[in-house]
């Protein structure tokens, strides 16, 4: 297999509030002899929160964003359902409308940059299932997964809308890629009807209940169908599912005491990589216990 090379866009989150997400995709990227190239100079995406103030100025800004993966000729990945969810809508936005990216173009003319709209953009999960592939994957594993039961969340942005994520071949409503992800990695991914629902963590100010409740009856239901660990491929859902378990314990009425990983943390753990790289540390939920050995 020849050397797949590809420009990464971590977003805000990976770089500040869950570290251990860019440290693993890294050491994750390494392990496979992907080669990547950070988008040092891009900035945030949004979040889902500018786009309801301000949409030009955020299809502006993840425009910028892409600019700065054409230039290299390479594809954009993300690790990130919210980053991917909104780079992928400008990119549709400016693909389908000549105005809008003509008026968008007029305002990266300013800082020297133009989008043409040749750079794919795609979830670091469907590079390595479709461009790398799960077999591949399943010949690098050192330490298999088999003796955990695993809870995959798809999380809402990178399964919804249909439309954005066509080239996924994903079901919204019966998603599978993380399940063969566990299942090349040795693992046992479990079955259950919470794992493509919403973790709440959009609405944790405005409606901090019904976002407890959202995650909370999540892992509850990975809890009641024997889940050691639950695995996501989004660092927002990760926050909400590994941060808030008390809270949402005291709402369930339940307690919740479940490890939530990244789903590069899980590859990582799969394929060797060191404490240090794993990042487990970091989690509120306690999860160093998977990186002991017996």
């Amino acid at each position: 297999m020849s050397q797949l090379h590809y420009a990464l866009y971590t977003g805000c989150t990976a770089k500040q509030s869950t570290p251990e997400l860019l440290s693993s995709t890294l050491a994750v990227a390494e392990k496979l002899g992907i080669k990547i190239t950070i988008l040092e100079e891009a900035s945030c995406c949004g979040a889902s929160h500018l786009q309801d103030f301000d949409e030009f100025l955020a299809h502006v800004l993840n425009a910028r964003n892409i600019c700065y993966a054409e230039k290299l000729g390479l594809t954009m990945i993300t690790i990130c359902n919210t980053c991917q969810l909104n780079s992928a809508m400008t990119k549709h936005a400016l693909d389908s409308n000549p105005e809008l990216k003509a008026r968008v173009n007029e305002k990266l003319a300013e800082v020297g940059l133009e989008y043409k709209g040749t750079s794919e953009i795609k979830h670091f999960l469907y590079t390595l299932i479709d461009e790398y592939g799960l077999d591949n994957i399943k010949d690098k594993v050192t330490v298999p997964l088999s003796h955990l039961n695993i809870a995959p969340f798809y999380g809402c942005h990178n399964i919804r809308p249909s439309e954005l994520h066509s080239a996924n071949k994903e079901n919204p409503y019966n998603p599978t890629s993380l399940d063969q992800l566990i299942e090349a990695l040795e693992g046992n991914p479990i079955d259950y009807s919470s794992k493509n629902k919403c973790c709440g963590f959009h609405v944790e100010l405005q409606a901090n209940r019904t976002s407890e409740l959202l995650a909370g009856n999540a892992l509850v239901d990975a809890i009641d169908n024997n889940a050691d660990i639950v695995v996501t491929p989004c660092p927002l859902c990760h926050l909400k599912m590994d941060t808030y378990q008390d809270d949402m314990g005291k709402v369930i009425g339940r307690d919740i005491e479940l490890p939530v990983l990244h789903m590069p943390q899980m590859i990582a753990l799969a394929l060797g990589c060191s404490e240090a790289e794993i990042g487990l540390k970091y989690h509120i939920s306690k999860a160093t216990h998977l990186t002991k050995k017996d």
